[in-house]
């Protein structure tokens, strides 16, 4: 099955989207094939009302240019398009966030128009479950300016051979960066981020919410985490012009209101970095940061 939607300068709305995630999937869980879907987003502007706020709300300090994640945001409307479309076969609640990868080519200047495409790909099964990519892409008068990669992972109890096996031996030491930073997240932060982003995700808004998918209390968005620590990390002194990649995995959740260490090195052409808890022996999420040379 193949499906192309087309938007021209405004992107689809939210909650028809978030009506339609609630509804059952007829799936069998042994023999999920997804779809070829795509959607695409013509010449949207990437100023607006919200902007400011994100800024605000990830810690960016405003420049010409808007924030390395913004595209995200402006592409999560085209995102969710995807993953509630009828012919999508998994259920949109339950979805695990894995690996977020963003390749910045150039900085995407304030009230720059943008074509944005957004499409399914990447699926693979695994000892986990089904994993797939949503990959997106920004043009800037027919030129690829920004692009990203999101894995996420449906779970299955048939996932691959070795499923259900549990891994053996002491887990692997964690790294030790020489530079640190603390970071704080308020109780209100899954509230905060949720209106400018429109991930509403009720795991990130609320602790009563959040208890009814097993979290303890509300967690961080995973791509705030990110975000964050991409905004603290330009700021240092050896934050780097010109093409840059940064990846990412998720890995443990920041619970709100927390606190969190960001620990980092750097190196010629990259920096590695990791987000770790308040006591630093364990991560919420750990990646590198690479530049790329003309």
């Amino acid at each position: 099955m193949t499906a192309n939607y087309t938007y021209n300068k405004q992107a689809p709305g939210l909650w028809p989207l978030y009506s339609r995630a609630v509804l059952p999937k007829n799936k069998d869980q042994g023999s999920v094939t997804l779809p070829a879907l795509s959607a695409n987003l013509i010449g949207v502007s990437t100023t607006g009302p919200k902007l400011t706020r994100y800024e605000q709300v990830c810690g960016f300090i405003p420049q010409n240019s808007v924030p390395m994640t913004w595209p995200h945001i402006l592409a999560f409307p085209l995102q969710l398009k995807l993953l509630t479309d009828p012919k999508f076969p998994i259920p949109l609640l339950g979805l695990v966030h894995l690996r977020n990868s963003i390749t910045q080519h150039r900085p995407i200047g304030r009230g720059e128009r943008l074509d944005i495409e957004v499409r399914l790909d990447g699926e693979q099964q695994t000892d986990r479950g089904l994993e797939f990519d949503l990959v997106t892409e920004c043009f800037a008068a027919g030129k690829k300016v920004w692009e990203e990669t999101s894995t996420n992972l449906f779970r299955q109890s048939n996932g691959g051979t070795s499923a259900g096996k549990k891994s053996s031996g002491a887990k692997p030491e964690l790294p030790r960066y020489p530079n640190t930073l603390d970071i704080k997240a308020p109780e209100n932060l899954g509230r905060r981020y949720g209106k400018v982003s429109g991930d509403l995700n009720l795991i990130h808004l609320h602790a009563l919410t959040a208890k009814a998918f097993g979290f303890p209390r509300a967690i961080a968005h995973g791509m705030w985490s990110k975000a964050h620590v991409i905004a603290l990390l330009e700021q240092q002194n050896g934050w780097q012009k010109g093409p840059v990649t940064v990846s990412c995995n998720f890995k443990k959740p920041l619970f709100l209101p927390g606190s969190a260490q960001l620990n980092w090195q750097e190196r010629d052409n990259a920096w590695d970095y990791q987000l770790l808890n308040s006591k630093g022996d364990a991560p919420h999420l750990s990646g590198e940061i690479t530049w790329h040379k003309d």
